[in-house]
């Protein structure tokens, strides 16, 4: 079984460095450009099962990289990104000068959960459980197409891989990156990490 997970392409608020989380913000030229660039990236690779976050920026991605391939994708807000309630839309700069004791403490989203946001903990069992019915979906040589956010990203390596791996990696996900897992039947290896592909 395998799972090809990717992160949209970019959008205006990438640009911008904004926290996302749960707004639907769309892609950007340079986000659709480097899709297409994963899209080609991807072209010979069978997908059996196509699933995405229903925020637009992971479905328009995810229909890129699907082109013409006969394979229905679903939606599924269980992959959106992590929710930054109050801090939607804001800069870094802009959450410290309103929070002045988080620029005193060396804070990851793994660390911190904004007001009307979720905990790294939450996120994670939000994503055990979608990847849970990804394998009831898929057969145990199937693979499948995963369109996501960097938040759900970082928690797939915790819940695959385990903790100490996934703090071990230090990724910072990429728009438009391809991240591979492989089931065995016993455990989950990582076959690729924050690969990105050359927009056409």
């Amino acid at each position: 079984m395998r799972l090809i997970c990717v992160r949209h392409g970019q959008t205006a608020w990438n640009a911008e460095r904004r926290f996302q989380g749960h707004s639907d913000i769309p892609l950007d030229e340079v986000g659709r450009a480097q899709a297409h660039g994963l899209a080609v990236s991807l072209r010979d690779e069978p997908i059996d099962l196509a699933v995405s976050s229903d925020l637009s920026r992971a479905v328009e991605t995810a229909r890129i990289v699907l082109g013409d391939r006969d394979v229905p994708l679903r939606l599924d807000a269980a992959w959106r990104e992590m929710r930054f309630g109050r801090w939607e839309g804001l800069t870094w700069d802009q959450i410290v000068a309103a929070n002045p004791e988080l620029a005193m403490d060396e804070v990851t989203p793994r660390t911190y959960a904004a007001r009307g946001g979720e905990s790294f903990e939450q996120l994670c069992e939000r994503v055990a459980g979608a990847v849970a019915v990804v394998q009831g979906a898929l057969s145990p040589v199937g693979t499948a197409l995963v369109a996501t956010h960097a938040g759900p990203l970082h928690a797939l390596l915790r819940v695959l891989l385990g903790e100490a791996r996934s703090l071990a990696l230090q990724v910072r996900f990429a728009p438009a990156s391809l991240t591979r897992f492989d089931y065995d039947g016993e455990r989950w290896s990582l076959g690729a990490l924050n690969e990105t592909a050359v927009a056409p």
